[in-house]
């Protein structure tokens, strides 16, 4: 099938490509740049179309086989939640995800330090979604939401002592261990 052939079936919808053997790379950012899903029926996109598909849907990255790190984080930079579809996300990408969406964190696997506070700092609430905060997570979360300490199971001994301490203490010892 032309060219010309190809990129009139996709223009008319994406997913056409589908029924085409072999798109020309044209046709497959054609059909992409049109409806972002239509990734899933190309074998091997390029990263070009990969990003085509992203900037149409950021969900579509849930259809792309081992996205690049730039795929994933072009994919994110709109909603920190499409970090639910990367398998195996990056540090770099992880942060990114949880300053954009501090809920996000729900969906990393044993989040560094890094990524915890990250992500409190955008949500103090997003503590809840954190098996095994850090302390320093711990404290960062009280620190920012006092009764975000519900969402903690097992506090640090430092932040039971806050706890039991009246609120000009409170901004005491704050001062003492969070800096």
């Amino acid at each position: 099938m032309k060219e010309s052939e190809q990129l009139k079936m996709v223009k008319k919808h994406g997913t056409a490509i589908q029924y085409i053997k072999n798109p020309s790379k044209k046709t497959q950012l054609e059909a992409v740049k049109r409806y972002g899903y239509a990734i899933q029926y190309i074998k091997n996109p390029s990263e070009k179309v990969q990003l085509a598909a992203i900037k149409n849907n950021e969900y579509a990255i849930e259809r792309i086989k081992n996205p690049s790190e730039k795929v994933q984080l072009a994919a994110i930079e709109n909603d920190g939640y499409v970090i639910k579809y990367i398998e195996n996300p990056s540090e770099k990408v992880q942060l990114e995800a949880v300053k954009r969406y501090g809920y996000a964190i729900q969906y990393i696997k044993n989040p560094s330090e890094k990524v915890q506070l990250a992500a409190i700092k955008n949500n103090g609430y997003a503590i809840e979604y954190i098996i095994n905060p850090s302390e320093k997570a711990q404290l960062a979360a009280i620190e920012k939401y006092h009764i975000a300490i519900k969402y903690i199971e097992n506090p640090s001994e430092k932040v039971k002592l806050i706890l039991k301490m009246n609120k000009l203490e409170q901004l005491i010892m704050f001062n003492i261990l969070c800096k």
